[in-house]
C-alpha cells in the first residue's frame, strides 16, 4: 500500500541499515529504576527488573541535532518518514535470561519491515526495528520494536478526560509528572510530551503530559516475568493513550494482560509464552 506523498522508494533505502551501542548495568541505574517502578517490579539480589533494557545504551544525540518535539531529527538512523507524529505502537520480545548488575550488554539494531497502513486520522507509518542484546557474545533479549509515524493530532482530540486526579484504586498505578520526568531521565529522551506541558497540551493537543509506552510496557513486563517461566516471549501493544494523573489497575487473565483506566479503556495490552 502506498500513502500519497510518502516515498516509500526513498524510505524503504533504509532498509537493513544497522547500528550498535553497548551499556553496563551499574547499581546507580538498578537503584532509580526501582525507585521509580516501586513495588511493581520483580526479582532481586542482582538480577535486574524486567524492562530496564529499555533504559540501556540510549542514543546521546547534540541539542542541535533534535527536531522540534525533542526527539533526534529524521534521517539518522530512523527513516526520514514526513509525518509529524512519531510514538511507541508496541512490539515483541523473548527474554532468555534476566540481566544482572555489572553486565555490560551490546545491543545490536537493524531497520527491518517499513510497512504503510491507513488509520483512522490518515495515513501510517510502521517502522519495525528489530534488536538482539548480548552479554560476553551471547544474546539475552530479542525484540521487535514498532515505531509508528502518524498525522498531527487536532484540537478537538484535547477534550479533559474527568478521570484526571482521581483517586487510585487499591492496587492501581498512577504516573506523575516527577515519575515521567524521571524516566525521560534515565532513557535520555527528549520527547517533550512527558515533560513540557505547555507543549504536550498547545502543540500536541494532548490533555495533559503524557505517560510513555515503556512505562506501560515496564509494569504489564513484570506482571507477566511473575507468572510466566525464566525464559520467556512477550508481545504488547499501544491501545490508548494514558495521561499523567490517570490511575490505571492491571488486569490479568490466564496469559493476557492489560491496563485499564477507570471508565475500562484499555491503555495497554500484553500477552505472554513459553518460549
Amino acid at each position: 500500500m502506498t500513502q500519497p506523498g510518502i516515498d516509500m522508494d526513498r524510505l524503504n533505502r533504509w532498509l537493513g541499515r544497522e547500528e550498535a551501542a553497548s551499556d553496563v548495568v551499574t547499581p546507580g541505574l538498578v537503584e532509580r529504576f526501582r525507585a521509580t517502578f516501586g513495588g511493581w517490579l520483580r526479582a532481586g539480589g542482582d538480577e535486574v527488573p524486567p524492562g530496564l533494557h529499555w533504559c540501556l545504551a540510549p542514543p546521546a544525540v547534540p541539542r542541535g541535532d533534535l527536531g522540534p518535539d525533542g526527539h533526534p531529527a529524521r534521517g539518522g538512523f530512523l527513516p526520514p518518514v514526513p509525518l509529524p507524529s512519531r510514538m511507541w505502537a508496541g512490539g515483541d520480545l523473548r527474554l532468555l535470561r534476566p540481566l544482572r548488575i555489572g553486565d555490560t550488554v551490546t545491543r545490536r539494531s537493524r531497520i527491518g519491515e517499513i510497512t504503510p497502513k491507513k488509520g483512522r486520522s490518515g495515513p501510517l507509518v510502521f517502522v519495525a526495528v528489530h534488536h538482539v542484546l548480548s552479554v560476553g557474545g551471547a544474546p539475552v533479549i530479542e525484540e521487535r520494536h514498532d515505531i509508528v509515524y502518524r498525522p498531527a493530532r487536532t484540537p478537538a482530540a484535547q477534550a479533559a478526560p474527568d478521570d484526571i486526579g482521581a483517586p487510585v484504586p487499591e492496587g492501581g498505578w498512577v504516573g506523575d509528572a516527577v515519575t515521567l520526568f524521571r524516566y525521560s531521565a534515565m532513557t535520555f529522551n527528549g520527547h517533550r510530551i512527558h515533560y513540557d506541558r505547555p507543549y504536550a497540551t498547545e502543540v500536541e493537543f494532548y490533555p495533559g503530559l503524557v505517560v510513555h509506552g515503556p512505562i506501560q510496557a515496564t509494569l504489564l513486563l513484570n506482571a507477566a516475568a511473575a507468572r510466566a517461566e525464566p525464559a520467556f516471549r512477550f508481545a504488547y501493544r499501544g491501545v490508548s493513550p494514558l495521561i499523567a494523573g490517570q490511575p490505571v489497575t492491571l488486569h490479568a487473565q490466564e496469559d493476557r494482560l492489560r491496563l485499564e483506566r477507570l471508565d475500562g479503556t484499555v491503555t495497554f495490552e500484553a500477552s505472554h509464552s513459553p518460549i
